[in-house]
């Protein structure tokens, strides 16, 4: 997760370079919010049966958690595409129990005892894009289209501690990995008014039988110059089968956001 971070933290910084040169940088864009995230779905880990697979809400007992996401775009001359950065925190933590034993990794715990269980699925996003050429400039600034190819960086830790189903000894199995996941992007603006605007995005990718989807709908505000407010709805929709963990999860809920756009 560190290494992610730093890495995260140095393209925004060669990001924030690129607004020093004026006659470089057509357009800046930040915003800084909290998404309450609310849990869906199952993750299993080298599952044996369907017995095996972990209700994300009634067995590991998630809520809404609320944490703080932030995102960067630069827009760059038409001949350079367009780069887009964003860092999506998520961690769950909580006490379960489950009505039947159940294997995780090399373990398997007794599920009518109570278990620790931790996910953390934290995301880092770095996009490139062109928008519809002439056509913000065709609607007078009001309609813009874009689209391009998105790199995520998921980095996955999940753990289980409880009981050991046979002997009653206290166990704990934990499966960490860091994958990049290439992806669509796609986004939409509509600005009927200088200070309001409506906007789209999404990202997503599907092959074999897995998926992934995020879709960001909001609205912004922007009472001064070059301040702007916003509020919106985020959905992730995930199935993924790697290194043994499957997981088919969703993750909704309403965000808020306050940056700067000039």
């Amino acid at each position: 997760m560190k290494n992610k971070a730093i890495l995260f933290a140095a393209l925004l910084c060669f990001a924030l370079s690129l607004i020093h040169q004026k006659s470089f940088a057509l357009g800046f864009e930040a915003g800084v919010g909290y998404w309450g995230q609310k849990p869906s779905g199952t993750l299993a880990y080298n599952p044996v049966s369907s017995s095996d697979k972990l209700d994300i809400e009634e067995d590991l007992n998630y809520d809404k958690e609320y944490r703080p996401f932030a995102r960067v775009k630069i827009e760059l001359p038409l001949t350079l595409p367009n780069i887009y950065l964003m860092a999506t925190p998520m961690k769950f933590e909580e006490t379960g129990s489950k009505d039947a034993d159940f294997t995780f990794g090399d373990i398997t715990l007794n599920g009518s005892q109570p278990f620790d269980a931790m996910l953390r699925l934290d995301h880092y996003d770095v996009a490139l894009y062109y928008p519809i050429p002439m056509l913000k400039t065709a609607s007078l600034g009001k309609f813009n289209v874009e689209f391009g190819i998105n790199a995520r960086i998921i980095d996955l830790e999940a753990e289980v501690s409880g009981s050991q189903a046979v002997t009653g000894t206290s166990v704990t199995e934990s499966k960490k990995f860091t994958i990049p996941v290439p992806m669509i992007y796609a986004g939409v603006q509509i600005k009927p008014f200088d200070k309001f605007s409506i906007e789209a995005e999404g990202r997503g990718i599907a092959y074999h039988s897995n998926h992934y989807y995020d879709l960001i709908g909001r609205v912004k505000i922007k009472p001064v110059w070059p301040l702007f407010i916003a509020g919106g709805y985020r959905h992730e929709d995930i199935k993924i089968d790697v290194s043994d963990v499957e997981a088919s999860v969703k993750f909704s809920g309403p965000f808020v956001e306050a940056g700067v756009e000039f």
